[in-house]
């Protein structure tokens, strides 16, 4: 891997004059991080790991109150990108990367999807094509990856950190262990035994762990990709997937590609955003209700529902990230075809399609580019591949769809240690009945999205969860008590400022999330008005304009109390 070189947002050596205005707002947040010029280091090390929840004999003494409070410098990216090396895309390599960089991502993942082509042949050509853009563009991260085709389940991002082996690790997971490649896959030959098809899923993700442990590769990632769009990914494959080794799958798509499929008069009068247009099937879990498999303002159903499967997973008290992705294909209204085979040509031989062909009319699609609608943020103390990596893991992340904002940090502070605290995907350790504060730091959108509209923040909504701990029914999606706390009205605050919450610790451990919209489209939430009286709803099918219902989620923050 070549030298890296800082984003142009953070590099002190690039002029203000020489960044846009979303850049000059990227630099600011970094000063006042006091990260920016030569503190934050460019390098791959990780940031250490957030430590776990305080012991007995700890708490009893007085130890281990407060928590880590990290200063981070947040980068954007997107870990669902498709190319020519997918058998169902059509863009080139660098198509993707310069729209990419066109949209300000720091870091991005081509996730290609699992094909025998794509295993004997596409992975390495592609690897071939990366190598020479880290070189050419070390400005920009840019990892390879895979679309598994998860057994028994959906479609999971598996990404490993660069290396002499990221492509080889790849290759041989996908042979191995991919439900498509093997006949695992749920509606498959071998549907009938689901038992084993699942026990494997759970071998794969134990094969990761090994390879890391190893030292095969420096590090390696999974995310549940569009967990509900076909309902087959159950709980209790999911919990399954994340026990096996929860440094390994870290979390799942909160929202979905395809947030362009249900524009007006685009696709058709049944379209739904993320494509979540599919009914229950024989395959789906017979647990999840028939309006799961919708998005809920372009967000999936287990995420959208207060108190639904993200939060039962969260109730358990272990950190299980959120991301959202453009999972671009074919970019709304773009005007490149496929190109034509060859004679004798076909994916199965090459690992690659044709290069497309401009045709200057309108094509099919529903994505966006990537960075263009659906954003990751993911918190850094250091600049490198590693560093992302390490700031998904600890759950330092938010998201927002059409630039909704340009920057957002979240502290969790004890009122008797003004000097310490905790971030997103944290752990606080305070006494029961000590009060907190939530500090949120909003910094609003400083120019127009590519829509040519300046988005504008109308709420902040603070979801509170009570931590009880393993679930006995491994099914179950629902988490009771939690429900949306406070809602702070923004309407019309430009610039950057602070929101400061009060809470209290009661008797248990809770945590506590974020989100927010641009106030276009509100309803009760899908568990009633006393969970979520104002949340996201479904759109008309045929008419969901992504860009006037746009949203911000974060991932949690942990407070583990300890008894007076």
């Amino acid at each position: 891997m070549t030298e890296q070189q800082l984003p142009v947002w953070a590099d002190p050596s690039v002029s203000p004059g020489d960044l846009d205005a979303q850049g000059v707002s990227r630099r600011q947040l970094l000063r006042r991080a006091g990260l920016f010029g030569a503190a934050f280091a460019l390098g791959a090390a990780a940031a250490p790991a957030l430590a776990g929840p305080a012991s007995a004999a700890e708490a009893a003494s007085g130890r281990g109150f407060g928590g880590d409070d990290p200063r981070l410098a947040y980068l954007v990216g997107d870990h669902h990108v498709h190319s020519v090396y997918s058998h169902d895309a059509k863009y080139t390599f660098s198509q993707q990367a310069r729209a990419a960089a066109t949209y300000g991502l720091d870091w991005m993942v081509f996730n290609e999807h699992s094909n025998f082509g794509h295993a004997h042949y596409g992975a390495k050509l592609e690897h071939a094509e990366i190598v020479k853009a880290r070189r050419e563009n070390p400005r920009q991260l840019i990892f390879q990856g895979l679309e598994w085709y998860i057994p028994a389940a959906e479609h999971g991002t598996v990404f490993a950190a660069p290396g002499p082996h990221e492509t080889d690790l790849l290759t041989r997971f996908e042979l191995a262990y991919d439900g498509k490649l093997l006949g695992y896959d749920k509606g498959g030959a071998a549907d009938a035994d689901t038992a084993r098809n699942e026990a494997h899923a759970v071998k794969a993700v134990e094969w990761l762990a090994e390879q890391r442990r190893s030292g095969y590769v420096d590090d390696v990632l999974v995310l549940a990709n569009h967990p509900l769009r076909l309902g087959i990914d159950s709980p209790h494959e999911m919990r399954d997937w994340r026990d096996a080794a929860p440094e390994i799958v870290i979390g799942m798509e909160g929202a979905p590609g395809a947030q362009g499929a249900a524009i007006p008069g685009w696709r058709g009068s049944t379209s739904v955003r993320g494509e979540y247009e599919n009914k229950p099937s024989a395959q789906s879990f017979a647990g999840y209700p028939a309006d799961a498999y919708l998005t809920y303002g372009g967000f999936d159903w287990a995420t959208a529902t207060v108190g639904g499967l993200w939060d039962a997973m969260l109730a358990e008290g272990r950190l299980f990230t959120i991301t959202t992705n453009s999972d671009n294909h074919r970019t709304v209204f773009d005007t490149w075809k496929n190109g034509d085979w060859p004679a004798g040509r076909n994916f199965d031989n090459t690992g690659r399609l044709p290069d497309p062909v401009n045709t200057d009319s309108p094509q099919p699609g529903s994505d966006f580019w990537p960075g263009e609608f659906s954003r990751t943020h993911v918190g850094v103390t250091r600049y490198g591949y590693r560093a992302v990596m390490a700031g998904l893991r600890a759950g330092r992340v938010w998201l927002d769809h059409g630039h909704l904002l340009d920057g957002l940090d979240v502290r969790l502070r004890r009122d008797c240690d003004h000097g310490r605290g905790v971030t997103l995907g944290g752990r606080l350790r305070v006494r029961e009945g000590e009060r907190i504060t939530l500090y949120v730091t909003v910094a609003t959108a400083s120019r127009a999205n590519s829509r040519g509209i300046l988005p504008q923040l109308a709420h902040v909504d603070v979801i509170r969860g009570a931590v009880r701990g393993p679930v006995g029914d491994r099914d179950a999606w629902q988490a009771p008590d939690t429900k949306v706390v406070h809602t702070e009205e923004v309407s019309g605050r430009r610039g950057t400022y602070t929101l400061r919450i009060p809470l209290t610790a009661g008797d248990e451990s809770f945590y506590v999330r974020l989100r927010g919209s641009d106030g276009n489209r509100h309803g009760t939430g899908y568990l009633g008005a006393s969970v979520d009286p104002n949340g996201p709803i479904p759109h008309e099918p045929g008419n969901g304009d992504p860009w006037a219902d746009t949203w911000f989620y974060s991932n949690p923050i942990f407070v583990d109390v300890a008894g007076i």
